[in-house]
């Protein structure tokens, strides 16, 4: 059997290793860098489980767009799909259904490394500390006014493992919280609302739902008229999830303060050119801990898929 992981083999202990060599063959690219999609056909073909990483096909963004199916039709005798991330959004689950793939995830391995990155972007709004430094690196530097967060009433949209921990470092803080979810989870901490509730109630939004059709540009131009004026929002999720010209027209006219994203492309779209968008690169889950637990899980997925016995399957 011939694994194909796409990540470094450094990144994998000597014990997790041992154990993925026992199962055939196994080929490892050599850096996290982006390759060209034509070399990750070389290297993969022949594979019967795919070990998938975003970065070696060019970030999620680059993945969802095609890289990653195109990559999946050259190899005809695979079985399996393990991904490196929680996130399953980039890879095309109605194509891997009618092919018969099994795809697994990483769950929860960064769900505290994301709950921390969460607060501390909610205080960098609130206080206007991350745009107060791009001015300030730029000689252009204005006093401007922030916020207490302590007192104010955090909206959660989501109340998974990452959402219920934010809410917990919210309540921590001193924030009210309020949130929604599709799902009742009665989690005691949380006063749970409907989605115009939480919107239009909240001083501070955090977004953590999957990206699906249905969650696709959740939050358009109604989600954002509902909202408190002078509302931050921080989006940690998928930035598919937010109607990005709505927002940046919610930006400029200041019903929302300042909105925090991470994605790979920040360059072009309508948040490009909106100082109070803090657009940044994905790097929430990037702690050390997360990236013990994820070498762990994404293993275990690995050789699951590899014996016929799968765990952490997507649904």
């Amino acid at each position: 059997m011939k694994i194909t992981i796409l990540s470094p083999q450094s990144g994998f202990t000597p014990e997790q290793q041992k154990k993925l060599s026992q199962l055939g063959g196994v080929v490892y690219t050599n850096s996290r860098d982006e390759f060209p999609l034509e070399d990750l056909i070389k290297l993969a073909a022949g594979s019967e489980i795919l070990g998938a990483d975003p970065d070696n096909l060019g970030g999620f963004e680059k993945a969802m767009a095609g890289n990653l199916t195109k990559l999946l039709e050259s190899l005809p005798n695979l079985k399996g799909v393990a991904l490196a991330s929680t996130s399953f959004s980039w890879i095309d689950l109605d194509y891997c259904r009618k092919r018969g793939l099994l795809v697994t995830n990483v769950p929860y391995y960064s769900t505290e490394s994301v709950a921390e990155h969460v607060l501390g972007l909610l205080v960098c709004l609130a206080k206007k500390i991350l745009i107060s430094d791009r001015r300030t690196q730029q000689a252009k530097y204005v006093s401007e006014m922030g916020f207490e967060l302590k007192g104010k009433t955090l909206g959660m949209i989501g109340l998974g493992h990452i959402g219920a921990r934010v809410a917990e470092l919210g309540n921590a803080i001193g924030m009210k919280v309020i949130g929604f979810s599709r799902t009742p989870k009665n989690l005691g901490f949380v006063e749970e609302k409907s989605l115009d509730e939480v919107l239009s109630q909240a001083d501070a939004i955090s977004i953590n739902v999957a990206h699906n059709k249905e969650t696709e540009n959740l939050i358009s131009v109604e989600q954002l008229n509902k909202m408190k004026n002078g509302v931050i929002v921080v989006n940690l999720a998928t930035r598919e999830l937010v109607d990005e010209k709505a927002m940046a027209e919610a930006l400029k006219s200041g019903k929302v303060t300042s909105y925090a994203y991470e994605g790979d492309d920040l360059a072009s779209g309508p948040l490009s050119q909106v100082e109070t968008a803090i657009g940044l690169k994905p790097f929430a889950w990037y702690t050390k801990e997360a990236l013990e637990k994820a070498s762990e899980i994404w293993t275990e997925s690995l050789v699951s898929l590899a014996q016929g016995k799968p765990v952490n399957l997507v649904a």
